[in-house]
């Protein structure tokens, strides 16, 4: 391979990314930002599919003239979006616009990552765009040149392809492109031709789309190879892309050309430097190396060794590819805004964590629960200068990595002791498969995607029957509707009940210290409890109904305290599950009430208690953001704040609380900084059982007023040990601090809440207000929320005025008072409206007053005409568009001013979509029988829409406003009539 003529050969993977972006900003292309991998503002796409779709405006034509994109001709960038699907695409060309894109890997075949040299999750690319600028030329002498003389590729390895034509569709083949590259010195035995599917390229059924000319690279060289371009050999390789889009493809499946012909290019990043680089594979190049490195060290394990299938025994080189493809995807993902979740891309993004949790464990042998966090730093280093918002997110993507590590690690012993059961039983039975209902209960129990199961099937010689798994998902989604229909009458134990329960020797109150701690518990079934009996088992109670468990201990969180209780699971791996949608304590007994998932309980028991982990981790960055808002409360409005009540959700939190008016927008922008500032500070929370009398005499502690504590009470305290505050319970230090009874669940230091931000501030009884605020990840939600408006608003204040903005603002306008943001910043955007606003409607009146006055001049004008002196009538379509107001105010003219004459004023609005219209009828005119509303009836049977008047006027709309030509015909005909 020739080396570049910079004089080195060192291609490193960050050389030959400035190199390209360089060379094209050298070139007079601008670099443009990335768009978020996510586009969390369209929730119907799930990851960003193309480079693209950015700039799918700028190639419509419909890019707002106001914004930057609108004066863009050329680019380059690093654009993160979605690998394209196997069957989409068997080659690069993707949606390739320029960049250097990293693109999200659908996840189809997710288990092909890591097994072979080239799958990944995440698939930079590099390219450059030309808006209308230069088109087929220049962008094969950019290409050849840059390959050749920048990065030095021998041009004997490179082959280039055209596209062929095609006759059904009406287009002929790309000879101007073939030239083209004949004249940069390809010799035409290296330019092959190429079909629709190679060649042409289209972003869906409709859109932009056009031919495109690859560029394929032969690793070997020293022979012809042209015969093995686009034949999926591995050694001749595509690795860049120019797609020339000229034409739109129509609803109909027709092309139209469009008014601007672009450049839309794509180069395999990986693919390059593996070239570069002189490496077989993309995982042997500086791409991964590092991220290898790390996991050595994290690890422990051997050294990579590039071993794939039955050479790679121990399976240890196949753990390092999946994982340091799989740590890119996560980081990219997570710091654009995707939170793993069972929906979407959500759960796309929980997969991946998921595979290379397992896979970690499994081959590297490590504890999982803070793995991935480890490699973060080198991914930062690697990429955060490229990608900023890796090193802005970085704390984030951390806490968010371990938070799921530690929920599936939680699982993942119990569910791969399952899978054994489950492989063994279908071992006994001969089979080859697992049972389709085992592979859904494995995913609805232990969280083990169907993808992380067929891996656990295949290590094992075991295949899953689809339509098995695919019937029992289906079949418990309809059991779920059923459940929750019927979950309206919750089961509750009555005065009655608890007598009885009082009365059973062998069951005591629940010991519910566990629900303190993070962790899975074993307990044992003490009662079973339908209606008004209870039973020695679920097999006993009516069958798919609402049951309630009583276990001697439990790690699930009861309602009380303003805190909504916990859901989850109790079960008996493999044998029993109860789903746990509610959970009550009564007089000490905690009620677990919910449904069978399958199986059966019965009273003796031993059992799993499994709580919603990520369901709980937001409910406890609410709760001690209540404690936080309640002393940022009393800091800012007075010690005369008290607390009236409260809600702790895992979506929002509530507070009520007493004072006597509105809290200020100054005031509440105090109580979010007050709240910030000590959530910043990263203060460890303190919890420990005090005797009540102690406890009531700390300076500053908050109780609710009226609510009966217990003895000995927990104290939570914020940013100060309790053994501390206890040696001197009177320090009047202890006012500048947090320090509440509670008994809720907390998190362990403030900086994991994020931020506060206050929702909504309302009164809603006399004296008493409330607040509504959003903490964690929902607060960086609102805030991303606020951030676009705020741009909307900026976009909307840069408009010219005209009826494209009075229309924007009417939609902005409703589009604010819908928006679910911080309330500060909420009264700050609608004063910044109302100003935007108001030039707006200072700007439709003054058209108004100029189009009213540019209609009376045309009227007055005619008149005024020596050629007119002895007209009485005029019938006009004004030569401007105009609004409604502009008619009706010249018919007044007349009316006052000019009351021997007959006129007929029609215009066409601004928007061209409605007719004004309008007409005086004089005194003379009416004495022969002349009428205004018949004239205008006249009119509104061809503009349509209706007219109406009173005496010697009538003013109508109409819809038609091609018509108008034809109404101003009419108009004069019905003049005809009469002796003028």
């Amino acid at each position: 391979m020739a080396s570049s003529d910079t004089g080195s050969s060192e291609w490193t993977a960050q050389r030959v990314r400035e190199t390209f972006l360089d060379y094209f900003k050298q070139n007079g292309h601008t670099f443009v930002p990335s768009s978020p991998v996510a586009p969390l503002s369209d929730p119907t796409l799930l990851f960003t599919n193309a480079g693209m779709n950015q700039y799918k405006s700028i190639f419509l034509g419909t890019v707002d003239p106001q914004s930057d994109f609108a004066k863009l001709r050329r680019a380059v960038n690093s654009q993160k979006a979605r690998q394209p699907l196997p069957y989409e695409s068997p080659h690069l060309s993707v949606p390739l616009l320029t960049s250097s894109f990293y693109s999200v890997f659908a996840l189809v075949d997710l288990d092909d990552v890591g097994k072979d040299s080239y799958h990944h999750t995440f698939f930079e690319m590099l390219g450059n765009w030309s808006f209308g600028d230069y088109f087929k030329k220049e962008a094969i002498s950019y290409s050849w040149t840059l390959l050749t003389k920048v990065y030095g590729l021998d041009p004997d390895r490179l082959y280039v392809t055209y596209f062929e034509g095609n006759e059904a569709g009406g287009l002929e083949p790309d000879l101007e492109a073939k030239e083209l590259w004949k004249s940069v010195g390809v010799p035409e035995s290296h330019i092959l031709p190429g079909n629709m599917k190679d060649n042409f390229w289209e972003m869906g059924d409709q859109g932009p789309c056009g031919p495109c000319s690859e560029v394929h690279y032969d690793r070997i060289g020293g022979r012809n190879a042209a015969y093995l371009v686009n034949q999926d050999d591995p050694n001749v390789l595509e690795i860049w892309n120019n797609v020339f889009i000229q034409y739109n493809r129509e609803a109909d499946r027709s092309l139209r050309s469009l008014p601007n012909k672009h450049v839309d290019t794509g180069m395999g990043f990986e693919r390059l430097v593996s070239v570069l680089q002189d490496k077989p594979s993309n995982y042997d190049t500086d791409v991964f190396t590092p991220i290898f490195q790390a996991i050595k060290t994290v690890t422990g394990a051997r050294e990579y060794r590039g071993l794939f299938g039955a050479e790679d025994r121990d399976g240890i080189d196949t753990a390092y590819r999946v994982v340091a493809d799989h740590v890119r995807t996560l980081m990219f993902a997570i710091s654009d805004g995707v939170i793993p979740n069972n929906e979407g891309r959500g759960y796309v993004i929980r997969r991946v964590l998921r595979r290379g949790a397992r896979y970690a464990r499994k081959y590297f042998q490590v504890d999982i629960g803070n793995f991935f966090s480890k490699l973060v730093p080198t991914v930062v280093d690697q990429l955060g200068e490229m990608f900023p918002e890796l090193r802005k997110k970085q704390h984030d993507v951390v806490e968010i990595l371990d938070e799921e590590e530690v929920s599936f690690a939680k699982t993942l012993d119990r569910g791969e002791r399952q899978f054994e059961q489950y492989a063994q039983q279908a071992t006994l039975k001969g089979s080859d498969r697992l049972h389709g209902a085992d592979v859904w209960r494995l995913y609805d129990t232990f969280g083990f995607p169907v993808d992380l199961t067929q891996i656990m099937a295949e290590e094992r010689g075991l295949r899953i029957d689809d339509a098995e798994f695919e019937e029992a998902r289906l079949k418990a989604k309809e059991a779920s509707k059923g459940q929750k229909k019927a979950a309206a009458n919750v089961v509750k134990l009555d005065v009655h009940d608890l007598g009885k329960l009082e009365k059973m020797e062998d069951v005591q109150k629940t010991d519910d210290s566990a629900k303190f701690g993070r962790d899975n518990i074993t307990a044992h079934i003490k009662a079973i409890y339908h209606g008004k009996a209870f039973y020695n088992s679920t097999e006993d109670a009516p069958s798919g109904e609402q049951l309630g468990v009583i276990l001697d201990c439990t790690n699930f969180y009861a309602e009380q305290g303003g805190q909504e209780a916990d859901m989850g699971r109790i079960v008996i791996d493999g044998q029993a599950e109860l789903e746990v949608g509610d959970v009550q304590v009564y007089a000490g007994y905690v009620l677990h009430t919910g449904f069978m998932k399958y199986g059966s309980l019965s009273v003796g028991d031993a059992v799993i208690c499994e709580y919603d982990e990520l369901r709980r981790w937001p409910i406890r960055n609410n709760h001690t953001g209540t404690h936080i808002l309640n002393f940022a409360l009393r800091e800012v409005l007075g010690d005369g704040v008290e607390q009236k009540g409260s809600l702790v959700a895992a979506e929002k939190l509530r507070f009520d609380f007493s004072h006597k008016a509105a809290v200020s927008d100054a005031d509440l922008q105090k109580i979010e900084a007050k709240s910030t500032e000590y959530i910043r500070q990263n203060c460890a929370v303190y919890s420990q059982e005090v005797p009540l009398a102690t406890a009531q005499q700390i300076s500053g502690v908050r109780a609710v007023f009226g609510e009966t504590y217990p003895d000995p009470v927990r104290v939570v305290s914020v940013g100060v040990e309790l053994e501390e505050i206890l040696r001197n319970v009177k320090d009047p230090r202890w006012h500048e601090v947090s320090i509440e009874f509670c008994g809720g669940t907390h998190v362990q230091k403030t900086g994991d809440i994020k931020d506060l931000i206050i929702l909504e501030e309302s009164g809603i009884a006399k004296g008493i207000r409330r607040i509504i605020a959003v903490t964690g990840e929902e607060a960086h939600e609102v805030q991303r929320i606020a951030q676009e408006f705020e741009n909307r608003l900026d976009q909307l204040d840069a408009m010219p005025l005209g009826p494209e903005k009075e229309r924007e603002a009417k939609q902005v306008q409703v589009d604010l008072n819908q928006l679910v943001i911080s309330a500060v910043q909420k009264a700050k955007f609608r004063a910044r409206f109302t100003a935007i606003n108001k030039q707006v409607l200072d700007g439709q009146k003054a058209q108004q007053k100029l189009e009213a006055k540019m209609a009376v001049e045309t009227i007055t004008s005619f008149f005024e005409a020596a050629e007119n002196q002895n007209a009485s009538s005029f019938v006009v379509k004004l030569p401007m568009p105009t609004s409604a107001k502009a008619v009706s105010e010249s018919i007044n003219y007349v009316k006052t001013k000019m009351q021997n004459k007959n006129v007929y004023v029609m215009a066409v609005d601004p928007e061209q979509t409605r007719v004004a219209h309008g007409c005086y009828v004089s005194q003379e005119l009416g004495d022969q029988g002349a009428s205004a509303n018949d004239w205008a009836a006249v009119v509104s049977n061809a503009v349509g829409g209706k007219a109406g008047g009173k005496g010697a006027t009538s003013i109508g709309n109409g819809t038609n406003p091609d018509k108008v030509d034809e109404a101003v015909s009419l108009a004069s005909d019905y003049l005809s009539k009469f002796k003028l």
